[in-house]
């Protein structure tokens, strides 16, 4: 046996840390404040299921009102501060079905567009894929916003593209509502 051995023997071995190590407490830290913003930047109605503590709502509150940088980056530590009392697992919870549904719409968002690039670039043939694909639209007002949004895209004007987005949009949520 070495004398670090020995040491070890003699119940020194008690004195060694238990814990994470400080970098992994560091990095825990970041992610909480990362959390936090996260939180922040999510709507009330969203942040009521979790049944938060009142110095936690006030913290969350003021967070619009701080507008430097400095002081923005000290508050999200404070409300990382304030979040390590609260039930973490719904945290958690709420924000992954949040991430969740940003995902889902930004596919919808892009399947949309590329509908609309589809129907400019192809006509007919993607119309009427696309109809087929929601049977309860307008079929007489695509086909003209479509024949307006290749007019204006050949003119380089963004109007009638985006209209005809728009109109796709609600057509889309009114298929899928309804």
């Amino acid at each position: 046996m070495n004398d670090y051995e020995d040491d070890l023997a003699d119940g020194e071995e008690d004195s060694l840390p238990d814990g994470p190590s400080k970098s992994q407490v560091k990095r825990d830290k970041h992610a909480l404040q990362a959390l936090a913003e996260r939180m922040a930047g999510m709507p009330r109605h969203e942040l009521e299921r979790l049944n938060l503590s009142e110095p936690t709502w006030v913290a969350i509150e003021e967070t619009p009102r701080i507008k430097d940088l400095r002081a923005r980056k000290r508050h999200w530590k404070r409300i990382a501060n304030l979040l390590e009392r609260e039930d973490m697992h719904a945290v958690h919870a709420l924000v992954d079905q949040a991430e969740v549904r940003e995902h889902e719409e930004t596919a919808r968002h892009h399947a949309l567009e590329r509908w609309r690039e589809r129907m400019i670039t192809e006509g007919d043939a993607a119309v009427t894929e696309f109809i087929d694909a929601c049977p309860s639209i307008d079929r007489q007002q695509l086909r003209a916003l479509v024949r307006a949004a290749q007019k204006d895209t050949e003119r380089g004007k963004p109007d009638a593209p985006r209209k005809l987005f728009r109109f796709l949009r609600e057509a889309m949520e009114g298929d899928v509502s309804g």
